[in-house]
């Protein structure tokens, strides 16, 4: 995307996929295209991901550009002043209020470029994305490869059993896998749900007599 020197200023780019698709890789990519243009650049993070540095935003394939973990959205207001860029990455792991620090920053002249997944190892609406992707003049988004087939992956397949949201991990947490390969592990979990539930709610015999749970 060529846009370090367009004559509009002040717009709002979405980079959205899986795990593993290239989101920060091309995040980095835009952000080092806008340096040597010799804009003013400013990237930040939320401060929860300390995956692999807690100054650093660092790709999967260990591409690095120096970064500002915040706490809360409202801190990229008070940061980015006299900027001409700004960066985001991770971007769903944020408050709501990212939004409107967002427009506000594109508003001012400021054109921001953000980065995060767009589902949740669910495959639902990951927090502030859908929000965002309406109000942006751009959204790429970008795709890995399933693991299982080898057809375009948009989901992130959780590895583990643990249910929360937020799981911060890379390979040994998650893998990406296509839409067909994510509908048949849902089915099957489902399915295995179904049959543990049969289980469960059978009588315990005792004495020749079915008892209640």
């Amino acid at each position: 995307m060529f846009l370090e020197n367009a004559s509009q200023k002040g717009w709002i780019e979405v980079i959205c996929g899986s795990m593993f698709s290239g989101k920060t890789e091309e995040l980095i990519r835009r952000l080092r295209r806008a340096s040597f243009a010799n804009q003013r650049v400013e990237i930040f993070k939320p401060h929860v991901d300390v995956r692999y540095s807690e100054e650093e935003v660092v790709s999967h394939d260990a591409r690095a550009i120096p970064s500002t973990p915040v706490d809360s959205s409202h801190s990229i207001l008070l940061l980015a002043s006299g900027v001409d860029v700004v960066g985001i990455d991770e971007v769903q792991f944020f408050d709501p209020g990212i939004v409107e620090v967002c427009r506000q920053l594109a508003d001012d002249g400021v054109r921001v470029i953000a980065a995060g997944l767009d589902m949740d190892y669910t495959g639902r609406p990951f927090g502030p994305m859908p929000d965002l992707m309406a109000t942006a003049e751009y959204v790429t988004k970008v795709h890995a490869i399933c693991v299982r087939c080898g057809n375009l992956a948009h989901h992130s397949h959780r590895l583990t059993t643990d249910e929360r949201q937020v799981m911060l991990g890379a390979q040994e947490v998650y893998e990406p896998i296509c839409r067909h390969c994510f509908a048949e592990l849902r089915h099957r979990e489902q399915e295995c749900g179904h049959e543990e539930d049969a289980e469960g709610s059978s009588p315990v015999v005792r004495d020749g007599r079915a008892a209640p749970r």
